[in-house]
């Protein structure tokens, strides 16, 4: 076998002193030759994170579902073997340009993409054409198991996952981040009032809202409603929540900009997620129980008292000791509320909860 070898058309490059090479491989070849560490072993004794099994059924359909608009970032894999790099020739414009030839009999170790590798694997049983496609490869010469997981840490060490509102906002295939963005476009207090980057406000900000907890908010409300389309489910979410900015005022107010986004953040309930979250549970049950009367019954939210300084109202219920909480117990108490306060029934399940609230004098249900 010593005979035998892998030839990729690569690129060679310096990092640190050392060369590195990159190559578009195959898809096929993926699986075949790209091992992971034992998962047995101890983390000390291996270069990269144990594999989450979990993960690869998502990132599988991820390429199946999508085999004209998916994107898959490099490899990143030491090779211990000798290898040897043939450059086109020695012009300056030649010398990294040519091929990587590495023997069958070396010994690859993904640095990072490992779940990129599985779902690959996965994605090939189903759709073999998918071979035929390539990924870009950079390998980096095998050094050892302690350069392996000092790369391993060097490569994640800058690595920050998007927020959450951003990756919504980017999305285009996700219907929740459709339905989310096109209500932020049509709902007059939420355009240029929501964060679309961040998934939280800082105390200066002019913004009152976030696209996550508008998408969150909204997915709730849409559960179990019946909409057949996605335009439908666009319609009726715009519909609902510009009904409820009607009747709580300071939205309109801090849109028109004659009062502070900071001071509602500070003094009221409804300028939170966890108000939003609330709402919609009180809109579902609307929407599924009371679909011809609905709007109507959403005037009472005029003379619900949002005031943060209502801690008798508030406290335990969306605050716990001042501060408001997004637990999900917080959620469906807030949501019981506003629930109530529309003369709407309570399902088994909250009713149960809103019982061990109230037993209690500071509002925490006991055995949680």
């Amino acid at each position: 076998m010593a005979g035998f070898e892998y030839v990729f058309p690569s690129i060679r490059g310096v990092q640190a002193g050392r060369e590195y090479y990159i190559s578009m491989c195959p898809m096929r070849l993926i699986p075949r030759i790209f091992l992971f560490d034992e998962e047995e072993l101890k983390p000390e004794l291996r270069a990269q994170r144990s594999l989450n099994k979990q993960r690869i059924p998502e990132m599988s359909r991820y390429l199946l579902n999508n085999p004209k608009g998916y994107t898959f970032s490099a490899l990143t894999a030491s090779v211990d073997g000798k290898v040897k790099f043939e450059s086109l020739g020695q012009a300056d414009d030649d010398r990294n340009v040519g091929h990587l030839h590495i023997p069958m009999t070396a010994r690859f170790v993904i640095n990072d993409g490992q779940h990129r590798r599985a779902a690959i694997e996965a994605a090939l049983q189903e759709n073999p054409d998918l071979g035929d496609e390539t990924i870009s490869v950079v390998f980096f010469l095998d050094v050892g198991l302690k350069r392996c997981q000092q790369m391993f840490a060097d490569l994640n060490r800058f690595a920050v996952r998007p927020t959450t509102s951003l990756g919504l906002l980017y999305d285009h295939r996700d219907l929740d981040a459709q339905i989310a963005k096109s209500v932020v476009e049509q709902v007059p207090v939420f355009n240029g009032l929501t964060e679309t980057e961040r998934s939280t406000i800082s105390n200066r900000s002019i913004k009152l809202f976030t696209l996550s907890g508008i998408c969150n908010a909204t997915h709730a409300l849409l559960q179990d409603v019946g909409c057949e389309t996605s335009e439908a489910k666009i319609a009726l979410s715009v519909e609902f929540w510009m009904e409820v900015a009607k009747h709580i005022a300071d939205w309109g107010l801090a849109r028109e900009r004659k009062v502070t986004a900071a001071d509602l953040r500070q003094d009221y309930i409804h300028s939170h997620t966890l108000a939003l979250a609330g709402l919609a549970r009180a809109g579902n049950t609307l929407l599924r129980q009371h679909a011809k009367d609905w709007k109507s019954r959403l005037k009472k939210l005029s003379t619900l008292d949002w005031s943060r300084s209502n801690t008798q109202q508030w406290e335990g219920r969306a605050m716990n000791a001042g501060r408001l909480s997004k637990r999900n117990v917080n959620v469906t108490l807030t949501g019981n509320f506003i629930k109530e306060h529309l003369g709407l029934v309570l399902t088994a399940d909250e009713q149960q909860l809103e019982t061990q609230f109230k037993r209690t004098r500071h509002g925490r249900p006991k055995n949680r």
